[in-house]
């Protein structure tokens, strides 16, 4: 807990408590009560600044995907949009491995009165999506544009080349979070890379470059790991 939580406003030190108790402790320790006590304030303030616990998860998954975009915004674009596209499929899975219980949260998985991308806490919504979603979801939607434009596969619909690609993706992380690929030494390249390279070529694009940019996806999420790490030594 740090130090200076007092001067925090107080939506954000619920917020920030509530997702400390998901990492601890996992989805049945998120109550008022205990919330409230993380946060070092009074049971009231769940009700007085969010309405209850349900608007208060809404707003959780909204920071989930706050974070998430904040980590693909970390990756720095090539000109091999194949390479970048499963760069960040890498990134989203490690997101997932370091934050379980959020992620189960931003897709409304694991709680009682979750969060629903129909109902946007405190953003207003657009085509049924909260603004905190569409900011992170619209790395991907820019990436499978990209991977058009490029005619790196078949000419269709960004959009739909986007939920392909995110729907596979989203079942190997939620098969990776449940245990299903502890045979495999190393998911995310034993399985993960090989599902993208397959999910392109089944798009149109050759095998051998998909095979290619998914080694380059490699070298780009460790060269983005190595940059975070050593600024973060730095601070």
């Amino acid at each position: 807990m740090t130090a200076d939580i007092s001067l925090q406003d107080p939506r954000t030190r619920l917020v920030e408590a509530t997702i400390r108790l998901l990492a601890k402790s996992g989805p049945s320790e998120v109550k008022a009560r205990s919330v409230s006590s993380e946060a070092q304030m009074s049971t009231m303030g769940v009700y007085t600044y969010f309405g209850g616990v349900p608007e208060l998860l809404q707003a959780v998954a909204d920071e989930g995907f706050n974070r998430q975009a904040i980590v693909f915004g970390g990756l720095p674009p090539t000109d091999d949009p194949m390479a970048d596209l499963c760069a960040m499929a890498l990134a989203c899975h490690e997101f997932a491995r370091h934050n379980p219980h959020l992620y189960d949260l931003m897709f409304g998985l694991s709680i009682h009165g979750r969060y629903s991308p129909s109902r946007g806490a405190t953003e207003p919504l657009l085509s049924g999506q909260s603004a905190s979603f569409r900011t992170a979801y619209g790395f991907l939607l820019r990436g499978c544009a990209r991977l058009v434009d490029a005619r790196c596969v078949r000419k269709g619909e960004p959009d739909l080349i986007a939920l392909q690609f995110w729907s596979a993706l989203h079942g190997f992380i939620m098969l990776d979070l449940a245990g299903h690929f502890a045979h495999v030494a190393v998911p995310s390249s034993g399985v993960l890379l090989p599902m993208c390279v397959n999910v392109v070529v089944g798009m149109g694009a050759k095998r051998d470059k998909a095979e290619s940019s998914a080694a380059g996806a490699q070298a780009l999420w460790a060269g983005a790991q190595n940059n975070k790490n050593g600024k973060s030594r730095k601070k």
